[in-house]
């Protein structure tokens, strides 16, 4: 299987790669649009600010590429953000994927959300085998709010969702690559889905 983590200078790709190769795979970093069209499976990672982010996608293609894409990808915080159309921080265009906006946590709450929380309502292939209040790592100041397309929810002041999915597109606002066994348990869903049926 040809497992493609985007690189486009924004993504936490060692920590990524490591773990998708403990289950067996060969990851490879792909930063060009032929890159992700050859890929059986794409994995979109990020850290850091939206809209430097959104720039480097769109400077080097990327940003057109990915919506097309027809094999399964799986977003990563700030990477399943940008899928979404909008995000508060820097007024970003995001890639429209899910129709919903990533938003600010308000006055109040401690930003980021950082450390260990647990996530609710799994109800997805991609949480197959995963205990409901399972416990996930979070890292992240803006947040997605409940929508009808989440896939697994969690608490941080407010209620936000956890995991989102349409078509072959599924986010997660955690990081399974830092969440133990869930998170290696998700993965290992994630690269087993054939991207077809329910998310």
């Amino acid at each position: 299987m040809n497992v493609t983590i985007i690189e486009y200078g924004a993504g936490n790709l060692f920590s990524v790669r490591a773990a998708v190769e403990r289950l067996g795979h060969v990851a490879a970093p792909g930063s060009t649009p032929d890159d992700l069209r050859a890929a059986d499976r794409v994995i979109f990672p990020g850290v850091g600010q939206a809209l430097s982010a959104s720039e480097k996608l769109r400077a080097t293609g990327l940003a057109d590429v990915i919506p097309a894409l027809r094999v399964p990808v799986l977003g990563i915080c700030l990477g399943m953000q940008l899928m979404c159309e909008r995000s508060e921080e820097g007024d970003t265009e995001g890639l429209g994927i899910f129709p919903t906006a990533a938003q600010r946590f308000g006055e109040g709450c401690k930003v980021p959300h950082v450390g260990w929380n647990r996530i609710s309502g799994g109800r997805s292939p991609l949480f197959d085998g995963i205990d409901d209040g399972a416990w996930f790592y979070f890292v992240h100041s803006y947040y997605l709010p409940v929508n009808p397309l989440q896939l697994a929810g969690c608490h941080y002041q407010l209620p936000f969702c956890a995991a989102i999915g349409r078509d072959n597109f599924l986010g997660c606002q955690f990081h399974p690559e830092k969440s133990g066994d869930a998170g290696e348990r998700l993965l290992r869903n994630f690269l087993a889905w054939d991207g077809h049926g329910r998310a």
